[in-house]
């Protein structure tokens, strides 16, 4: 409770940073909103590609290991028979017979409405994922699904990768995508919400060499979100329990961020041991041949599968979180959101000291020269002191002061966000420093 207390940030106030500097917006806000709905905004869209990068180079692009797809988002629904989600893909529905709002029954501490307390009905199972119809009539022959899970995807497509990219087992197959499901309860702003987006891997090994393939990737995946600033204390490995373990899988363990308020220690990763269950269970609806032939040993087996499974806006909404920070300063509050410069949505900003046109086209010719390289504002409106804060509420790293000075010795002040230490760099040395101060 101690370390909890000393956190300067709730739910409330990332929801209103988000929506006051545009990185979420509620969906359809002119005409009321759309419950659990949300768009990205200018910086947000920013931020959750950098998020997408950033895994992808990780598990893709630094691998020689890995390759990545993108499947279709509508698949034929025998797909979803074969693995499970037509008949078991569901939650236990209950509703309140007074207010009539519905809850999830396995979420309830006790036998009434958490609203106003009347009496629930039985339980009954509810399928989470949304179905629609294919072509001009809507009848049972042309129902499909959005998918409710990207993984699907990667299983069917199995031969295909293999045949293509002649790789060795152990390999995997990445692929970042939307999914939906029709969620009871969805709620806590972007954490649960009926549209989200997912980056998953599937990772194929030979049976037996599983558990120390998913003992590597909890290392890895663990190490992923620390790398790019998570407070480690914020982060914890859990194991899922016999009753909590999905009938696929052999072993499961979350990676949890502690959130804060109800949310507390929330998944925003699911690493599971998924045996062979899927490729099997394909082979056996499809009639197609899933399994993999080892020339080494000359035996031919269906592999099994470690499945890396990560929530896109669960994960940005935990980066955000962990990088929102508040310090007392002579002017104030100065609120600053200490992004890895690899995540932040603006990696420099270009602030002339003045307005006069002799100061603004030095500036803007520098802007044009950075923006080649890293997204980048122009900022020449109020003082220099609230572009600066400006510029740290959003999380860029690095601002670039073009003064007065600039016109005669050519040179700038590049200052940094987190110490606000400040250090003067020639302009034709510019682009050059600050590669060396974001990485890349």
């Amino acid at each position: 409770m101690a370390a909890e207390s000393t956190r300067k940030v709730d739910m409330d106030k990332i929801v209103s940073l988000c929506k006051r500097r545009g990185f979420v917006f509620p969906s359809s806000e002119i005409y009321g909103g759309l419950g659990s709905t949300w768009d990205y905004g200018p910086l947000g869209v920013e931020l959750k590609r950098n998020v997408r990068d950033a895994w992808w180079r990780a598990v893709v692009q630094e691998r020689d290991d890995m390759v990545g797809i993108d499947a279709a988002i509508l698949m034929h629904p025998s797909v979803w028979v074969a693995s499970g989600h037509v008949a078991g893909f569901a939650d236990p529905l209950v509703d309140c017979k007074q207010c009539r709002q519905r809850w999830r029954a396995d979420q309830l501490a006790g036998g009434r409405c958490p609203a106003c307390g009347g009496e629930l009905t039985e339980a009954r199972m509810f399928n989470l994922m949304f179905k629609t119809f294919m072509g001009p009539v809507e009848n049972e022959a042309s129902v499909v699904y959005l998918r409710p899970e990207t993984a699907q995807g990667i299983f069917v497509n199995f031969t295909n990768v293999l045949t293509t990219t002649r790789k060795k087992l152990p390999f995997g197959v990445a692929q970042i995508g939307k999914s939906f499901r029709n969620e009871i309860t969805p709620g806590n702003f972007i954490f649960r919400t009926r549209e989200f987006e997912q980056m998953e891997i599937e990772y194929f090994v030979k049976p037996g060499a599983d558990e120390e393939w998913h003992r590597r990737w909890l290392d890895y995946r663990f190490e992923w979100y620390v790398n790019l600033g998570m407070k480690r204390e914020n982060l914890r490995l859990r194991e899922h329990g016999p009753e909590e373990l999905a009938h696929y899988a052999k072993c499961c363990f979350d990676i949890e961020y502690k959130f804060p308020g109800s949310l507390d220690w929330s998944e925003i990763e699911g690493i599971a041991n998924r045996g062979d269950f899927d490729l099997t269970q394909h082979a056996r609806y499809s009639g197609q041949d899933l399994s993999y032939y080892d020339e080494e040993s000359g035996q031919r087996f269906v592999p099994y599968v470690i499945e890396p499974s990560a929530g896109v806006d669960r994960s940005l909404l935990a980066f955000l979180i962990d990088a929102y920070d508040e310090e007392a300063d002579k002017e104030g509050i100065r609120v600053v959101l200490r992004l890895h410069p690899a995540l932040a949505p603006i990696k420099v900003a270009v602030l002339p000291l003045s307005k006069k046109e002799s100061l603004a086209a030095v500036a803007r010719d520098i802007h044009r020269e950075l923006r080649k390289y890293w997204m980048t504002q122009y900022d020449e409106t109020q003082s220099i002191g609230r572009r600066y804060r400006r510029q740290d509420e959003i999380g860029t790293p690095f601002c670039v002061t073009v003064d007065f000075e600039t016109l005669n010795d050519q040179a700038v002040t590049i200052r940094e966000r987190d110490g606000m230490t400040q250090v003067r760099v020639p302009i034709a040395d510019l682009v050059a420093e600050l590669r060396t101060r974001i990485g890349f």
